[in-house]
């Protein structure tokens, strides 16, 4: 791909960006108002950033700092937490731009934030930096098997479709759970569907597990409502709230998701439209047509 074609998709995908955005609104999309705040902090980065960051950073955090369900779970997180009065913050290996722009909100804040990515967690790290916040955010390169705190230490733990994606789910919830305090809260969200499953894929996608007998790798689990007691609810209790969050028809994620994957010139700026033409709530997930999200934030008894 040549710079020239480089520069003159960028171009094209940043005047079609706002309009798909304003499409979207018709949709009643989760997530525009966050999307917005995030163009406002790219911004800020331009002209007020403490470090450098890449033009391609900037670019993606004005146009696209998000894709697919995203703008469903960062819209219930920002709910959830935006206006929420709190000091420590664990977050396990969010996407991190949420955790950030948490941080970014709450100016009393101070969170710890789990990836066991160093690449990406390097990123993170810029960003931190640029926004200032070295002495606000301490970041772990770790599993959250191998986290080195104290139980009961934060007052939230959040993470942002994870858990799906660790073999053994149920230590990791236990583990999370633990390092909340009393009357402090857990937030997840994980994929879901009618009937659960798990999904196998044939590379190695994080470095993190053997392979099976047959040469595949555990990629996810998709959670359903007897899963979700068996492997969540067992061990923290029944949600204070939950939101399911899916495509209405089946296969509308996947092919999305297959697109992305084998398509270099994949319009990412659709993103929000796609999500209002594709998805809905629902209110329960044996309502689910096929795939999607549930968003669960569970409250810790004194």
């Amino acid at each position: 791909m040549s710079r020239a074609f480089k520069l003159s998709r960028a171009l094209f995908g940043g005047v079609l960006s706002p309009f798909y955005w304003l499409m979207a609104h018709r949709y009643r999309v989760p997530g525009l108002k966050f999307r917005r705040d995030c163009a406002l902090l790219a911004s800020r980065l331009v002209f007020g950033g403490k470090a450098p960051l890449s033009y391609a950073d900037i670019y993606a955090l004005i146009f696209w700092p998000m894709d697919s369900t995203r703008y469903f779970e960062f819209a219930f997180m920002w709910d959830a937490l935006s206006n929420r009065s709190f000091h420590r913050l664990l977050d396990v290996s969010s996407p991190r731009l949420f955790p950030l722009m948490l941080v970014l909100k709450n100016g009393q804040l101070r969170a710890d934030l789990i990836n066991p990515d160093p690449a990406d967690l390097t990123v993170t790290d810029n960003f931190a930096k640029a926004l200032g916040f070295e002495k606000r955010c301490a970041l772990h390169d770790c599993l959250i098997s191998a986290a080195p705190f104290e139980p009961r230490s934060f007052d939230v733990v959040t993470s942002i479709s994870v858990v799906e994606h660790i073999l053994e789910d149920k230590e990791a919830i236990r583990k999370m759970w633990e390092f909340v305090k009393p009357g402090g809260r857990l937030l997840l969200t994980v994929p879901c569907a009618a009937q659960a499953r798990d999904e196998f894929i044939n590379r190695n996608e994080y470095g993190l597990l053997e392979p099976d007998r047959d040469g595949f790798f555990f990629f996810q689990r998709l959670y359903d409502q007897r899963s979700l007691e068996e492997r969540v609810f067992s061990i923290v209790g029944q949600p204070r709230r939950r939101v399911v969050y899916g495509e209405k028809s089946p296969g509308a994620l996947r092919r999305t998701l297959v697109r992305k994957w084998g398509d270099p010139y994949y319009p990412s700026w659709r993103e929000p439209y796609m999500m209002g033409k594709d998805f809905c709530y629902f209110k329960d997930l044996w309502d689910l047509p096929g795939e999607g999200v549930i968003a669960l934030e569970f409250e810790k008894s004194e």
